[in-house]
């Protein structure tokens, strides 16, 4: 029995879900910060944030935030990979022995 197909499920899943948590997350900081933007006394706190965000990424992307944005989540989605594969091999030395 092989276990390729098992490795390759558990780090297809590990890769998208490593990689979509943090994309989700600027998302809603975003979004959040935007919502909070139609309150009047916290308009140029939403003002601030959005524009701090949106530097920060763009410090990732060189100068566009939405390459910061997949280069955030590329990273991510490359240590869960490494710590899937850890895992994975860990799982089975431990049973094989």
């Amino acid at each position: 029995m092989s276990i390729l197909p098992n490795y390759l499920r558990s780090l297809s899943l590990s890769l998208l879900l490593s990689f979509l948590a943090p994309v989700v997350l600027i998302a809603v900081i975003l979004a959040s910060l935007s919502v909070v933007g139609y309150l009047p006394p916290l308009e140029s706190f939403s003002q601030v944030g959005v524009e701090q965000m949106l530097k920060f990424l763009a410090v990732f992307g060189s100068g566009c935030p939405l390459q910061g944005v997949l280069v955030i989540g590329s990273t991510c989605s490359f240590a869960g990979a490494l710590f899937d594969t850890y895992a994975f091999y860990r799982d089975q030395y431990l049973y094989n022995n």
